[in-house]
């Protein structure tokens, strides 16, 4: 007679454990969103192909000098990609005190002692990469900010709690502002009027923060300097000056943007292809790679190849507040709106300064502009918000 060997009770008790995990992990998987990986994965795989075109001839001998580079660093943003995802957002809640306080010390020390390039100082040189805190700290100043406000979310709208949210917004976002990096200071003010708003602060206190910022500008455009106090570089006064009047100076502080404007009306409906996107490859365009990338896909693709990117972007941003909605607290909520709005802001911003309807900026457009710091931080941004979304509360 065959007897049934149906182990140790702790053996039984491994076992349910081990089919727990194993149904949860399921169901971790069955809850991601899908489609917005798809296309993350999407925008990854067509900014290589798009930079594969439009650095071919701009290292002699290594057409695929940058492609290399952009794969790697989009190797590595996998990975950061993948860990962020596991993550559970709850954890940055709880540590977002040191977050901020690491965040504002990078930032400080690049400030202090980082290399000056181009009259910037913007970049930690680490040998084989040139790190650049401000585009991770688009991403943990969110984290950070939403995790003040949350444990405060019963008193959003008192005058203590705007203003001390005020308060810790300001010291990243000045400390950006005077590496000098304008487009990414104005990333960081475009988050945090998301996350106030999805906070849910109310209207009348976000028109009022809203007149403030108006207030600040207006003084840092013309009162200041009538009174003798420069806040602004002279190229920075030079590209506000040259987006309200294209037309004033086409050789001069307005020539990238007429070369930019020029390259994306040859583009066509079909694009001119690689070999004949003279803009691009005789480099008349300047940046082509990086801030003004958007017209040399233009040039090269013509209207089909620009609309591809854009639907893509379209996609991301859909699936992205359709998270807001369905996340399972108000901090993951407030996570997310922080990084869909962010992320929209530099498409429009980008995409609009090579068409002359927004200011040069200097903001790279996600996905698609050669740096490692922008495609890694994009992508565990990206891996944030899709672990947000296979927590939520319904599928």
């Amino acid at each position: 007679m065959a007897i049934e060997y149906v182990g140790t009770r702790a053996d039984r008790a491994r076992g349910r454990a081990r089919r727990a995990t194993q149904a949860r992990d399921l169901s971790f998987v069955r809850r991601l969103d899908w489609l917005l990986m798809s296309a993350v994965g999407g925008l990854v795989a067509y900014g290589l192909y798009a930079i594969a075109g439009i650095t071919q001839h701009d290292v002699t001998g290594k057409p695929n000098y940058y492609l290399i580079r952009q794969g790697l660093f989009a190797f590595v943003g996998g990975v950061g990609f993948v860990v962020a995802l596991a993550i559970d957002p709850d954890r940055y809640r709880r540590l977002w005190r040191p977050l901020y306080i690491g965040t504002a010390a990078v930032m400080l020390f690049v400030f202090l002692a980082g290399p000056v390039t181009r009259g910037s100082r913007r970049w930690i040189e680490l040998g084989f990469f040139r790190f650049q805190p401000s585009e991770f700290g688009k991403l943990l100043f969110v984290l950070a900010l939403a995790g003040f406000i949350a444990d405060r979310s019963r008193r959003i709208n008192e005058r203590r709690t705007i203003l001390i949210t005020m308060g810790l917004a300001a010291l990243p976002l000045g400390l950006v502002f005077v590496q000098p990096d304008f487009g990414t200071a104005l990333v960081y003010g475009a988050a945090l009027a998301a996350v106030l708003f999805v906070a849910g602060t109310r209207w009348l206190s976000l028109a009022a923060l809203g007149a403030a910022a108006l207030v600040v500008a207006v003084c840092v455009l013309w009162v200041l300097p009538a009174a003798g106090v420069h806040v602004l570089r002279p190229y920075q006064v030079k590209r506000l000056t040259g987006f309200t009047h294209s037309n004033s100076d086409p050789s001069g502080a307005t020539y990238n943007v007429t070369q930019s404007k020029i390259a994306v009306g040859a583009g066509g409906f079909g694009g001119r292809g690689v070999k004949n996107a003279t803009q691009t490859n005789l480099d008349y365009l300047p940046e082509h790679a990086t801030d003004f990338v958007f017209a040399s896909l233009a040039e090269q693709r013509g209207f089909v190849g620009t609309a591809i990117l854009l639907l893509l972007y379209l996609l991301v941003v859909w699936r992205g507040l359709r998270i807001v909605t369905v996340a399972r607290d108000g901090y993951s909520s407030i996570v997310a709106g922080g990084i869909v709005v962010a992320f929209l802001f530099q498409v429009f911003v980008n995409v609009g300064m090579t068409m002359g309807i927004a200011p040069i900026t200097g903001i790279p457009l996600p996905f698609v502009s050669v740096g490692g710091s922008s495609m890694i931080a994009n992508l565990a941004a990206m891996g944030v918000l899709l672990g947000i979304n296979a927590r939520s509360r319904r599928r």
